[in-house]
């Protein structure tokens, strides 16, 4: 098997952008049925058993982010040294990678499985539901050790320029879990009645399958794996450098969900109603902008790549591209917004109230998207280029600086509409923020030659 490195350094930019996005979109369509699938199965069981899914969220979360940020600081150094560097120190930056997204899931697990039953009383889980969430953190903890090979090796696949295989592993991934998840969690067939113990067994499987096809083009195709390290100095040098990107990229992972968990406490003063209806757009804008998060993750490599090799022109066009499209994306969504948005609440509600309140939210807040889109890109392109802290700074600043203290403001001295303005605010305001600091950063350097 060749190894399928692609140059992003050169040749037209947008088609490129959108040949690396599309199998990105598929990756990730995969997770988020990934996620559906155990949750739907699991409803079959019993409102406790789902309960207890609903509780261990968070925690996943935190060790998702984890996983997710060392492999984003890997991309990050592998893209911007994979035009300079030799194989050996590729293959060296990549091991080491591995080996440090190991040692701190490990430390995690060892931790978590030591610490479940206070930890999840802390969270407020009832001894009713406590055995349930046992049952499923106890081996979910440990299936994380398969976990973090496939999150972290997909990203040194992707700094090589290779999406499409990484996205069809992700897919591969949640179509084994979706397959297995009936047979054990319900006990089709042969299969034994598992439960909740069957959804984190079949989590393990479907990620172990990923985890297996990941090390395979690591090691066999792409070469870039060895078990001959350098001494401990040189790799803590290379741990550093990841944790550079990946420390800021794992908090601004955290940093969404908590801040709408808080929003969310801020909407339930209105009634059910406003919590269902916030419920349903906050899974909605997942979906909407997905686009242009698979986009945002294919900037990491596009600016990596380019910044190594000292083409910042190129980079400030290709960042411009991406500005255009995540405008153009969101402009799309608010056309559609105002023609159908009390349709498409009706597709998620029965209940008059809720699908008066989401119609609401989208004629209001689907103007911000496409400003929206343009902080998820300029994130991304801030952590190709090794700046992380500007990154996590716009993530905070969005949520934690503008959007939950306006939308508590709102609550106190407007109603539920001062809400939904917030999040318009917020999208908009950090937005340009995102596209004046990042463009005048960059062509600043480009005037200095990159100095």
């Amino acid at each position: 098997m060749k190894p399928r490195h692609t140059d992003l350094t050169r040749g037209p930019i947008a088609p490129m952008l959108m040949k690396l996005t599309w199998p990105m979109v598929l990756g990730l369509l995969g997770m988020v049925m990934f996620n559906l699938a155990d949750t739907y199965f699991i409803g079959q069981v019993g409102v406790d058993e789902l309960a207890a899914m609903g509780f261990t969220f968070p925690v996943v979360m935190v060790v998702g982010a984890l996983a997710l940020g060392i492999g984003i600081g890997t991309s990050s150094l592998m893209s911007r040294s994979i035009v300079s560097e030799d194989k050996a120190i590729l293959r060296r930056y990549a091991s080491e990678a591995l080996l440090l997204g190991l040692l701190v899931v490990s430390i995690f697990v060892v931790i978590g499985q030591l610490t479940i039953e206070p930890l999840f009383r802390a969270m407020g889980a009832s001894e009713k539901v406590l055995p349930y969430i046992k049952d499923y953190m106890s081996i979910w903890y440990w299936g994380m050790l398969v976990v973090v090979f496939p999150m972290v090796g997909n990203n040194i696949i992707r700094a090589t320029g290779d999406t499409f295989t990484p996205g069809m592993f992700m897919t591969i991934s949640a179509i084994v879990n979706i397959i297995v998840d009936p047979f054990l969690i319900l006990g089709y067939g042969p299969f034994p009645f598992l439960s909740i113990k069957g959804a984190a067994i079949a989590t393990v499987i479907g990620r172990g399958t990923g985890m297996i096809l990941t090390m395979y083009v690591l090691i066999r195709r792409e070469q870039l794996l060895t078990v001959f390290l350098p001494p401990l100095k040189e790799v803590l040098r290379t741990w550093k450098k990841i944790l550079y990107i990946a420390a800021p990229a794992a908090a601004s992972v955290l940093i969404t969900p908590l801040s709408i968990g808080i929003v969310t406490r801020i909407v339930s003063k209105f009634g059910e109603e406003a919590v269902a209806a916030f419920g349903v757009v906050s899974r909605m804008e997942m979906f909407s902008l997905i686009l242009v998060n698979a986009l945002g993750s294919v900037m990491i490599i596009y600016a990596g790549q380019n910044w190594g090799k000292g083409k910042v022109k190129r980079l400030v066009k290709g960042f411009n591209v991406g500005v255009l499209f995540a405008l153009g994306w969101g402009m799309l969504l608010f056309i559609i917004a105002q023609l159908w948005s009390e349709p498409i609440a009706g597709v998620f509600s029965d209940n008059a109230e809720v699908i008066r309140i989401t119609a609401e939210y989208l004629l209001i807040v689907s103007f911000s998207y496409g400003f929206q889109g343009i902080l998820m890109v300029g994130v991304n392109v801030f952590n190709g280029i090794n700046k992380p802290m500007p990154s996590a700074g716009l993530t905070a600043l969005r949520m934690f600086g503008l959007y939950v203290p306006l939308a508590w403001l709102a609550s106190v001295y407007w109603d539920l509409t001062g809400v939904f303005w917030s999040a318009f605010l917020a999208n908009i305001l950090t937005g340009i923020l995102t596209y004046t600091w990042l463009w005048r950063y960059l062509k600043k350097k480009e005037q200095n030659n990159f100095t």
